[in-house]
């Protein structure tokens, strides 16, 4: 059962990896494509808005196994604490299509923030997909940074280690935490695309 269960967890990896190197449909370095979507409370946030802070672009799946890794251990939540609680706007994306796994509601979207006790800015809603084919986002997760100018200074991975297992977690290098703290702290981002892992977005 244990082998059924990790290779259906490889297969869901190797469909969000199908296409390779994390090549975002802007590069880094470029401006962030600008964006109006609506969140859980029926707020509209723009990317705009945010102008002057580091962005983090989450995608989001909250019944991808690669997903939940990073919710079920907490890891996600701390990650988004920490950094909200230093002026990061950190705005998660669901990209899920109406009838496809992941799709929320603005009722289910609330309802999953307070059960899993997330610190994002906003829980955005992207059912036609706008948001995440601007992007090109093809994982969740996929993670992109735009710094106060922006521009993206990091798309790809949450970190080097493409595995479901939350008990792969400590001994991951976490790419987010280094770039946002090396852009931070007024140093170049030192790896600024990774290869990113996870469950395909369900357009």
């Amino acid at each position: 059962m244990h082998q059924v269960r990790r290779g259906v967890l490889m297969l869901l990896m190797v469909l969000g990896m199908s296409a390779g190197r994390a090549v975002a449909a802007v590069a880094t370095g470029q401006a962030a494509p600008e964006f109006t979507a609506v969140d859980t409370t029926g707020t509209e946030r723009s990317l705009s808005q945010f102008k002057g802070q580091f962005v983090v672009l989450e995608w989001f799946n909250p019944d991808c196994p690669f997903v939940k890794k990073h919710y079920h251990s907490g890891n996600m939540q701390r990650l988004q604490e920490t950094y909200t609680g230093q002026g990061v706007v950190w705005l998660t994306v669901a990209s899920s299509a109406p009838g496809k796994q992941g799709h929320l509601t603005p009722e289910a979207g609330s309802a999953i923030i307070a059960q899993r006790g997330s610190r994002q800015t906003a829980l955005l809603l992207d059912p036609e997909g706008r948001v995440g084919r601007l992007y090109g986002a093809k994982t969740t997760p996929h993670l992109f940074i735009v710094n106060p100018e922006g521009r993206v200074i990091y798309a790809g991975a949450i970190d080097d280690t493409p595995s479901a297992d939350p008990a792969d977690i400590p001994g991951a290098v976490n790419y987010v935490q280094r770039a946002l703290d090396q852009a931070m702290a007024g140093q170049p981002v030192s790896l600024a695309e990774t290869t990113r892992y996870g469950c395909s977005v369900k357009y």
